[in-house]
């Protein structure tokens, strides 16, 4: 497949977006193994982490660059602040108009994305090899020298002001947010990415460029290279188009961890629906919590394994509550949440209620089975290759891998570390990390048919 594809390369306009596209799925069936994953590092004088992975079977290149800064680093009454400078970076540089920077990676075929997350923003290019001048050229730009225009400003927030009016339609949507609010409270944590109507409109101009500015320095940013191309390449492009990039100073941080949900804390929003969404969690655990592979263990059992799960074999087959129903430990660089979702039919609600608590409270009380835990297990490292099947996945995974400071041989070990956990182990942290007493239940949907038990 791969040798029918490079003969039959074409690098016009109009035929290398498919090209492209092709080459990842290429990329997709031809992974490395783990203990192939063994990038090179180094810091620029500037500061600038640089990691590069070479895989020269195919002429493709990803360069992913993370900022180490997110909706995290948000002024209280301003949330939503860096994910309106990340949605500006590629409105625009100063030498470049958003137009122009879309038709010239357009042009080749490339992909050019930007996206802000709470721990961190990223912006991506995917380029073929012959393109990689230009896609070093594009992203360089976007990052230095973003132009910031008033009339941009104004689009995008007036933008991301509609995408909210419809997302407040969306009683999922509507029940994570209010979640967040309750386990989160008064941490950085509780606002959705974008922030809210009130923070939003408060933000000026001015304010894009200030964090903009305190935010994006050589110091702050991961770049991670992933394809055809070699170290000594990587390291002339990076001087050529980041080496300019005057060193900043080290923003302020706050790594306050949020406050623990100290007792059983309800609310009802009201909304004239047939079926309820229900959230109910607590506080959760870091990305580099050493019980991180327990805890991934233990909730693949509970409620994230799909059909083979708890929650699934009780909620949804046994008592016929809801169609699906999933648990979630959402682990950042300060302690997450931990979750579980479902919507049921509205006189059903304090029924499967109970019966989460109930599933919540058995895998605290006793081990799980020997199937249960072989079963996870095998999941988990039958599935993890997948994560690192293409380029742009392995070059999003080593930034967060260097991000939190997981160390590279997180990709040879994770297998053993998905192996070691003990049914011990899963009884354990269930124990330490889920509390069927003191938790967060956010239930949208019909009061008068409820009849919520608080």
């Amino acid at each position: 497949m791969i040798a029918t594809l490079l003969r039959s390369m074409v690098y016009h306009r109009g035929s290398a977006w498919l090209l492209l596209g092709s080459l990842a799925v290429a990329v997709a069936a031809t992974p490395l193994s783990a203990a192939e994953i063994v990038p090179t590092k180094f810091v620029t004088p500037n500061g600038m982490t640089i990691l590069v992975l070479e895989q020269h079977f195919l002429p493709i290149v990803e360069v992913h660059a993370m900022v180490k800064s997110g909706s995290a680093q948000d002024p209280p009454d301003k949330a939503g602040l860096a994910n309106l400078v990340a949605s500006l970076l590629d409105e625009g540089t100063t030498s470049r108009s958003s137009k122009q920077l879309a038709e010239q990676i357009d042009f080749v075929g490339g992909a050019l994305e930007v996206k802000a997350a709470e721990d961190f923003t990223t912006a991506s290019v995917r380029v073929l090899k012959k393109d990689v001048e230009l896609g070093f050229t594009l992203l360089a730009d976007i990052l230095q020298h973003p132009a910031f225009h008033k009339p941009e400003f104004e689009r995008i927030r007036s933008q991301i002001l509609g995408e909210m009016a419809s997302d407040n339609d969306d009683p999922g949507h509507v029940a994570m947010k209010s979640f967040n609010q309750l386990v989160f409270h008064g941490h950085p944590y509780r606002w959705p990415l974008y922030g809210n109507e009130e923070s939003l409109s408060k933000i000026t101009h001015a304010d894009v460029v200030s964090f903009y500015n305190r935010e994006y320095t050589p110091g702050q940013l991961i770049l991670t290279i992933v394809g055809d191309i070699t170290t000594e390449q990587v390291a002339g492009l990076a001087q050529v188009h980041f080496g300019p990039w005057k060193k900043g100073a080290a923003p302020p941080r706050n790594l306050k961890h949020p406050a623990p949900v100290e007792k059983k804390t309800v609310q009802l929003i009201e909304k004239d629906l047939t079926q309820s969404n229900v959230i109910l969690g607590h506080g959760g655990i870091s990305r580099n919590n050493p019980d991180f592979y327990a805890v991934t263990v233990m909730n693949y059992i509970l409620g994230a394994g799909g059909f083979s799960s708890r929650l699934m074999d009780s909620i949804r087959d046994k008592q016929g509550l809801v169609y699906g129903i999933m648990s979630h430990f959402d682990a950042r660089l300060m302690p997450g949440s931990f979750w579980i979702n479902f919507q049921t039919r509205t006189e059903a609600t304090n029924q499967a209620i109970q019966g989460v608590l109930a599933e919540i409270k058995n895998i605290r009380e006793a081990p799980v089975t020997d199937q249960e835990l072989s079963e996870a297990k095998s999941f988990l490292v039958g599935s993890f290759p997948l994560r690192l099947d293409s380029t742009a996945k392995l070059a999003q995974v080593l930034a967060q891998v260097e991000f939190y400071g997981l160390g590279f041989e997180y990709f040879s070990q994770y297998p053993k570390w998905i192996e070691r956990v003990t049914k011990e182990d899963v009884l354990r942290v269930a124990k330490q990390y889920l509390n069927p007493n003191r938790y967060a239940l956010v239930v949208v949907g019909n009061a008068a048919k409820a009849k919520l038990k608080q």
